[in-house]
Protein backbone atom coordinates (compact mmCIF):
# COMPACT_ATOMS: atom_id res chain seq x y z
CA UNK A 1 0.00 0.00 0.00
CA UNK A 2 2.85 2.35 0.98
CA UNK A 3 4.72 1.69 -2.25
CA UNK A 4 1.56 2.13 -4.24
CA UNK A 5 0.79 5.35 -2.40
CA UNK A 6 4.31 6.60 -2.97
CA UNK A 7 4.19 5.54 -6.55
CA UNK A 8 0.85 7.20 -6.92
CA UNK A 9 2.17 10.40 -5.36
CA UNK A 10 5.24 10.32 -7.56
CA UNK A 11 3.07 9.83 -10.60
CA UNK A 12 0.78 12.66 -9.59
CA UNK A 13 3.75 14.96 -8.95
CA UNK A 14 5.23 14.14 -12.33
CA UNK A 15 1.94 14.85 -14.08
CA UNK A 16 1.59 18.16 -12.24
CA UNK A 17 5.14 19.15 -13.16
CA UNK A 18 4.49 18.36 -16.82
CA UNK A 19 1.29 20.44 -16.86
CA UNK A 20 3.06 23.40 -15.24
CA UNK A 21 5.87 23.13 -17.77
CA UNK A 22 3.45 23.07 -20.72
CA UNK A 23 1.58 26.07 -19.29
CA UNK A 24 4.78 28.08 -18.84
CA UNK A 25 5.85 27.30 -22.42
CA UNK A 26 2.46 28.41 -23.69
CA UNK A 27 2.71 31.67 -21.78
CA UNK A 28 6.23 32.23 -23.10
CA UNK A 29 5.10 31.75 -26.69
CA UNK A 30 2.26 34.26 -26.23
CA UNK A 31 4.52 36.77 -24.53
CA UNK A 32 5.36 40.07 -26.27
CA UNK A 33 8.64 42.02 -25.89
CA UNK A 34 7.00 44.42 -23.44
CA UNK A 35 6.61 41.64 -20.90
CA UNK A 36 2.80 41.18 -20.94
CA UNK A 37 1.36 37.83 -21.92
CA UNK A 38 -1.94 37.21 -23.68
CA UNK A 39 -3.97 34.06 -23.22
CA UNK A 40 -5.73 32.32 -26.07
CA UNK A 41 -8.97 33.78 -24.80
CA UNK A 42 -7.61 37.29 -25.17
CA UNK A 43 -6.36 36.54 -28.66
CA UNK A 44 -9.77 35.27 -29.72
CA UNK A 45 -11.46 38.41 -28.41
CA UNK A 46 -8.90 40.58 -30.29
CA UNK A 47 -9.73 38.87 -33.57
CA UNK A 48 -13.40 39.22 -32.86
CA UNK A 49 -13.20 42.97 -32.24
CA UNK A 50 -11.10 43.76 -35.34
CA UNK A 51 -12.28 43.08 -38.85
CA UNK A 52 -10.18 42.98 -41.99
CA UNK A 53 -12.07 45.93 -43.40
CA UNK A 54 -10.84 48.02 -40.43
CA UNK A 55 -7.20 47.44 -41.32
CA UNK A 56 -6.03 49.86 -44.06
CA UNK A 57 -4.56 48.12 -47.07
CA UNK A 58 -3.50 51.33 -48.83
CA UNK A 59 0.14 51.60 -49.82
CA UNK A 60 1.75 54.54 -51.58
CA UNK A 61 5.25 55.53 -52.64
CA UNK A 62 4.79 59.07 -51.32
CA UNK A 63 6.28 59.70 -47.88
CA UNK A 64 4.36 62.93 -47.32
CA UNK A 65 1.33 64.53 -48.97
CA UNK A 66 -0.03 68.06 -48.84
CA UNK A 67 -3.73 68.92 -48.89
CA UNK A 68 -4.33 72.43 -50.27
CA UNK A 69 -7.79 73.86 -49.55
CA UNK A 70 -8.64 77.32 -50.97
CA UNK A 71 -11.69 78.84 -49.31
CA UNK A 72 -13.82 81.96 -49.15
CA UNK A 73 -16.54 82.47 -46.51
CA UNK A 74 -16.93 78.80 -45.50
CA UNK A 75 -17.02 79.15 -41.70
CA UNK A 76 -19.61 76.41 -41.14
CA UNK A 77 -17.87 73.73 -43.18
CA UNK A 78 -14.28 74.12 -41.93
CA UNK A 79 -14.44 71.93 -38.81
CA UNK A 80 -16.45 69.12 -40.49
CA UNK A 81 -14.09 69.17 -43.49
CA UNK A 82 -10.94 68.90 -41.37
CA UNK A 83 -12.45 66.07 -39.34
CA UNK A 84 -13.34 64.12 -42.48
CA UNK A 85 -9.86 64.61 -43.93
CA UNK A 86 -8.26 63.33 -40.71
CA UNK A 87 -10.54 60.28 -40.62
CA UNK A 88 -9.33 59.34 -44.09
CA UNK A 89 -5.62 60.10 -43.70
CA UNK A 90 -4.85 58.98 -40.14
CA UNK A 91 -5.35 55.24 -40.80
CA UNK A 92 -3.11 55.38 -43.89
CA UNK A 93 0.04 55.75 -41.81
CA UNK A 94 1.67 58.47 -43.94
CA UNK A 95 2.77 61.99 -43.07
CA UNK A 96 0.54 64.80 -44.25
CA UNK A 97 -0.13 68.51 -43.91
CA UNK A 98 -3.31 70.48 -44.53
CA UNK A 99 -2.82 73.99 -45.95
CA UNK A 100 -5.90 76.19 -45.62
CA UNK A 101 -5.70 79.27 -47.87
CA UNK A 102 -8.22 81.89 -46.76
CA UNK A 103 -8.97 84.08 -49.78
CA UNK A 104 -9.91 87.21 -47.82
CA UNK A 105 -13.01 85.80 -46.11
CA UNK A 106 -15.30 88.32 -44.41
CA UNK A 107 -16.94 85.83 -42.01
CA UNK A 108 -15.43 83.76 -39.18
CA UNK A 109 -13.53 81.36 -41.46
CA UNK A 110 -10.08 82.46 -40.30
CA UNK A 111 -11.07 82.10 -36.62
CA UNK A 112 -12.32 78.55 -37.25
CA UNK A 113 -9.06 77.68 -39.00
CA UNK A 114 -6.97 79.05 -36.15
CA UNK A 115 -8.99 77.02 -33.64
CA UNK A 116 -8.22 73.83 -35.53
CA UNK A 117 -4.57 74.74 -36.15
CA UNK A 118 -4.08 75.34 -32.43
CA UNK A 119 -4.97 71.71 -31.73
CA UNK A 120 -3.09 70.11 -34.63
CA UNK A 121 0.33 71.14 -35.94
CA UNK A 122 -0.36 69.46 -39.26
CA UNK A 123 -2.89 72.20 -40.07
CA UNK A 124 -1.32 75.32 -41.59
CA UNK A 125 -3.06 78.42 -42.83
CA UNK A 126 -2.44 81.41 -45.09
CA UNK A 127 -4.85 84.35 -45.09
CA UNK A 128 -5.13 87.09 -47.73
CA UNK A 129 -6.04 90.64 -46.77
CA UNK A 130 -8.59 90.75 -49.58
CA UNK A 131 -10.22 88.43 -52.07
CA UNK A 132 -7.79 87.69 -54.92
CA UNK A 133 -9.54 84.67 -56.42
CA UNK A 134 -9.14 80.91 -56.40
CA UNK A 135 -6.17 80.91 -58.79
CA UNK A 136 -4.12 83.11 -56.45
CA UNK A 137 -5.04 80.92 -53.47
CA UNK A 138 -3.96 77.78 -55.32
CA UNK A 139 -0.69 79.34 -56.46
CA UNK A 140 0.25 80.35 -52.91
CA UNK A 141 -0.79 76.93 -51.61
CA UNK A 142 1.38 75.21 -54.22
CA UNK A 143 4.34 77.38 -53.29
CA UNK A 144 4.09 76.43 -49.59
CA UNK A 145 3.34 72.72 -50.07
CA UNK A 146 6.09 70.41 -48.80
CA UNK A 147 4.59 67.04 -49.74
CA UNK A 148 5.76 64.82 -52.58
CA UNK A 149 2.14 64.71 -53.73
CA UNK A 150 -0.33 67.60 -53.55
CA UNK A 151 -4.11 67.17 -53.28
CA UNK A 152 -6.43 70.11 -53.95
CA UNK A 153 -10.07 70.20 -52.89
CA UNK A 154 -12.79 72.76 -52.25
CA UNK A 155 -13.90 73.65 -48.72
CA UNK A 156 -17.65 73.39 -49.31
CA UNK A 157 -17.77 69.64 -48.46
CA UNK A 158 -18.91 68.77 -51.98
CA UNK A 159 -15.54 67.09 -52.63
CA UNK A 160 -15.34 63.80 -50.72
CA UNK A 161 -12.00 63.27 -48.86
CA UNK A 162 -12.52 59.50 -49.20
CA UNK A 163 -11.41 59.86 -52.82
CA UNK A 164 -7.88 60.89 -51.78
CA UNK A 165 -6.45 57.31 -51.71
CA UNK A 166 -7.90 56.64 -55.18
CA UNK A 167 -6.22 59.76 -56.57
CA UNK A 168 -2.88 58.79 -55.03
CA UNK A 169 -3.12 55.32 -56.52
CA UNK A 170 -3.33 56.89 -59.98
CA UNK A 171 -0.18 58.89 -59.32
CA UNK A 172 1.55 55.68 -58.20
CA UNK A 173 0.66 54.20 -61.58
CA UNK A 174 2.95 56.78 -63.18
CA UNK A 175 0.67 59.73 -63.97
CA UNK A 176 1.71 63.26 -63.06
CA UNK A 177 -1.79 64.70 -62.56
CA UNK A 178 -5.07 62.98 -61.77
CA UNK A 179 -8.25 65.03 -62.06
CA UNK A 180 -11.57 64.15 -60.50
CA UNK A 181 -14.61 63.70 -62.72
CA UNK A 182 -17.89 64.71 -61.08
CA UNK A 183 -19.88 62.24 -63.14
CA UNK A 184 -23.05 62.79 -61.10
CA UNK A 185 -23.03 66.45 -60.16
CA UNK A 186 -25.05 67.73 -57.21
CA UNK A 187 -25.29 71.32 -58.47
CA UNK A 188 -28.04 73.71 -59.62
CA UNK A 189 -29.28 73.39 -63.19
CA UNK A 190 -27.46 76.44 -64.61
CA UNK A 191 -24.12 75.58 -63.02
CA UNK A 192 -24.37 71.95 -64.07
CA UNK A 193 -25.09 72.48 -67.76
CA UNK A 194 -22.86 75.52 -68.22
CA UNK A 195 -20.00 73.35 -66.92
CA UNK A 196 -20.90 70.64 -69.42
CA UNK A 197 -20.68 73.21 -72.24
CA UNK A 198 -17.36 74.63 -71.05
CA UNK A 199 -15.84 71.18 -70.64
CA UNK A 200 -16.91 70.26 -74.16
CA UNK A 201 -15.47 73.46 -75.65
CA UNK A 202 -12.20 73.05 -73.74
CA UNK A 203 -11.91 69.42 -74.77
CA UNK A 204 -12.35 70.33 -78.45
CA UNK A 205 -9.98 73.33 -78.46
CA UNK A 206 -7.26 71.80 -76.27
CA UNK A 207 -7.40 68.23 -77.58
CA UNK A 208 -7.24 66.82 -74.02
CA UNK A 209 -9.74 63.99 -73.62
CA UNK A 210 -11.01 64.41 -70.06
CA UNK A 211 -14.56 65.18 -68.98
CA UNK A 212 -14.16 67.64 -66.09
CA UNK A 213 -11.44 70.30 -66.25
CA UNK A 214 -12.74 72.41 -63.37
CA UNK A 215 -13.16 69.77 -60.66
CA UNK A 216 -11.56 71.04 -57.45
CA UNK A 217 -10.47 67.55 -56.43
CA UNK A 218 -7.11 66.85 -58.09
CA UNK A 219 -3.81 65.14 -57.27
CA UNK A 220 -0.43 66.39 -58.49
CA UNK A 221 3.14 65.28 -58.24
CA UNK A 222 5.28 67.97 -56.66
CA UNK A 223 7.17 68.73 -59.87
CA UNK A 224 3.87 69.63 -61.55
CA UNK A 225 2.89 72.33 -59.05
CA UNK A 226 6.46 73.65 -59.06
CA UNK A 227 6.20 74.37 -62.79
CA UNK A 228 2.64 75.71 -62.92
CA UNK A 229 1.79 79.42 -62.95
CA UNK A 230 -1.88 79.83 -62.06
CA UNK A 231 -3.21 83.39 -62.14
CA UNK A 232 -6.36 85.28 -63.04
CA UNK A 233 -9.07 82.66 -63.57
CA UNK A 234 -6.84 79.94 -65.05
CA UNK A 235 -7.55 77.46 -62.25
CA UNK A 236 -10.32 76.09 -64.49
CA UNK A 237 -7.75 74.99 -67.04
CA UNK A 238 -4.95 73.59 -64.88
CA UNK A 239 -4.97 70.25 -66.80
CA UNK A 240 -4.40 72.16 -70.05
CA UNK A 241 -1.49 74.10 -68.57
CA UNK A 242 0.07 70.90 -67.23
CA UNK A 243 -0.47 68.93 -70.45
CA UNK A 244 1.28 71.51 -72.60
CA UNK A 245 4.30 71.34 -70.30
CA UNK A 246 4.64 67.65 -71.04
CA UNK A 247 3.05 66.13 -67.92
CA UNK A 248 0.83 63.06 -68.17
CA UNK A 249 -2.82 63.47 -67.19
CA UNK A 250 -5.67 61.13 -66.32
CA UNK A 251 -9.00 61.30 -64.52
CA UNK A 252 -11.19 59.10 -62.31
CA UNK A 253 -14.90 59.42 -61.41
CA UNK A 254 -15.32 60.86 -57.90
CA UNK A 255 -18.22 61.20 -55.52
CA UNK A 256 -19.84 64.64 -55.58
CA UNK A 257 -22.02 65.69 -52.65
CA UNK A 258 -24.64 68.36 -52.15
CA UNK A 259 -23.60 71.60 -50.51
CA UNK A 260 -24.38 71.44 -46.79
CA UNK A 261 -23.66 75.01 -45.71
CA UNK A 262 -23.48 78.46 -47.26
CA UNK A 263 -24.16 79.25 -50.89
CA UNK A 264 -22.34 78.76 -54.16
CA UNK A 265 -19.89 81.43 -55.36
CA UNK A 266 -20.88 80.79 -58.98
CA UNK A 267 -22.29 83.82 -60.78
CA UNK A 268 -23.39 84.68 -64.29
CA UNK A 269 -20.22 86.74 -64.79
CA UNK A 270 -18.14 83.55 -64.75
CA UNK A 271 -20.03 82.37 -67.80
CA UNK A 272 -18.48 85.16 -69.91
CA UNK A 273 -15.09 85.06 -68.21
CA UNK A 274 -14.76 81.42 -69.19
CA UNK A 275 -14.53 82.24 -72.91
CA UNK A 276 -11.82 84.84 -72.37
CA UNK A 277 -9.91 82.48 -70.08
CA UNK A 278 -10.13 79.69 -72.66
CA UNK A 279 -8.61 81.92 -75.36
CA UNK A 280 -5.92 82.99 -72.90
CA UNK A 281 -4.96 79.45 -71.96
CA UNK A 282 -4.93 78.24 -75.56
CA UNK A 283 -2.68 81.11 -76.62
CA UNK A 284 -0.40 80.85 -73.57
CA UNK A 285 0.09 77.09 -74.00
CA UNK A 286 0.22 76.63 -77.77
CA UNK A 287 1.47 79.92 -79.19
CA UNK A 288 3.33 81.77 -76.45
CA UNK A 289 6.66 80.77 -78.03
CA UNK A 290 5.48 81.13 -81.65
CA UNK A 291 3.08 84.10 -81.77
CA UNK A 292 3.42 84.52 -85.54
CA UNK A 293 1.65 81.19 -86.02
CA UNK A 294 -1.36 82.56 -84.14
CA UNK A 295 -1.51 86.10 -85.52
CA UNK A 296 -0.25 85.04 -88.93
CA UNK A 297 -3.15 82.61 -89.35
CA UNK A 298 -5.79 85.29 -88.79
CA UNK A 299 -3.72 87.79 -90.77
CA UNK A 300 -3.58 85.44 -93.75
CA UNK A 301 -7.35 84.84 -93.63
CA UNK A 302 -8.07 88.57 -93.51
CA UNK A 303 -5.54 89.41 -96.21
CA UNK A 304 -6.75 86.69 -98.61
CA UNK A 305 -10.38 87.69 -98.08
CA UNK A 306 -9.53 91.31 -98.91
CA UNK A 307 -7.58 90.28 -102.01
CA UNK A 308 -10.52 88.12 -103.13
CA UNK A 309 -13.01 90.98 -102.75
CA UNK A 310 -10.79 93.47 -104.60
CA UNK A 311 -10.16 90.94 -107.34
CA UNK A 312 -13.88 90.46 -107.85
CA UNK A 313 -14.44 94.22 -107.96
CA UNK A 314 -11.58 94.61 -110.43
CA UNK A 315 -13.32 92.23 -112.83
CA UNK A 316 -16.51 94.29 -112.55
CA UNK A 317 -14.54 97.49 -113.14
CA UNK A 318 -12.99 96.02 -116.30
CA UNK A 319 -16.49 95.19 -117.50
CA UNK A 320 -17.39 98.88 -117.17
CA UNK A 321 -19.36 98.87 -113.91
CA UNK A 322 -18.69 101.82 -111.54
CA UNK A 323 -17.22 101.06 -108.10
CA UNK A 324 -17.76 104.36 -106.33
CA UNK A 325 -21.09 103.27 -104.84
CA UNK A 326 -19.95 99.80 -103.67
CA UNK A 327 -19.26 99.33 -99.92
CA UNK A 328 -17.42 96.09 -100.73
CA UNK A 329 -14.51 98.18 -102.02
CA UNK A 330 -13.94 99.65 -98.57
CA UNK A 331 -14.44 96.22 -96.93
CA UNK A 332 -11.75 94.68 -99.15
CA UNK A 333 -9.31 97.47 -98.36
CA UNK A 334 -10.06 97.17 -94.61
CA UNK A 335 -9.45 93.41 -94.61
CA UNK A 336 -6.09 93.82 -96.33
CA UNK A 337 -5.00 96.48 -93.80
CA UNK A 338 -6.13 94.31 -90.85
CA UNK A 339 -4.28 91.32 -92.29
CA UNK A 340 -1.05 93.32 -92.54
CA UNK A 341 -1.50 94.48 -88.94
CA UNK A 342 -1.93 90.92 -87.73
CA UNK A 343 1.30 89.96 -89.44
CA UNK A 344 3.07 92.95 -87.89
CA UNK A 345 1.91 92.03 -84.38
CA UNK A 346 3.04 88.43 -84.93
CA UNK A 347 6.49 89.54 -86.09
CA UNK A 348 6.89 91.83 -83.08
CA UNK A 349 5.91 88.96 -80.82
CA UNK A 350 8.49 86.69 -82.47
CA UNK A 351 11.19 89.30 -81.89
CA UNK A 352 10.28 89.55 -78.18
CA UNK A 353 10.30 85.78 -77.76
CA UNK A 354 13.65 85.50 -79.54
CA UNK A 355 15.26 88.10 -77.28
CA UNK A 356 13.93 86.55 -74.06
CA UNK A 357 14.69 82.86 -74.65
CA UNK A 358 16.07 81.20 -71.53
CA UNK A 359 16.90 77.60 -70.72
CA UNK A 360 15.09 77.95 -67.36
CA UNK A 361 11.77 78.17 -69.18
CA UNK A 362 11.96 74.53 -70.22
CA UNK A 363 10.77 71.75 -67.93
CA UNK A 364 13.56 69.18 -67.68
CA UNK A 365 12.51 65.63 -66.78
CA UNK A 366 15.99 64.13 -66.20
CA UNK A 367 19.58 65.25 -66.45
CA UNK A 368 23.04 63.74 -66.05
Amino acid sequence: MDSKDKSGRRSESTTSTTKNKDKSQSNYQNKKPGGRSYSNRGRRSYKKNWRRSDIPRFRTSFKKISIVVPLYNEEESIHPLLNEIKKVLNPLGIQYEIIMVDDGSTDLSLRRIKESAGNDRRIKYISFRKNYGKSAALQVGFKNAEGEAVITMDADLQDDPKEIPNLLKKLDEGYDLCSGWKKKRQDPFIKKYSSVFFNFATRVMSGIKIHDFNCGLKAYRKEVVQNLRVYGELHRYVPVLAKWQGFTITEIPVQHQRRRYGKTKYGISRFFKGFVDLITVIFSTRYIKRPLHFFGFFGALSFLAGIGILGYLSVLWIQGQPLSNRPMLFLGMLLIIVGVQFFAVGLLGEMLVHSSMDEKEYVIKDKN
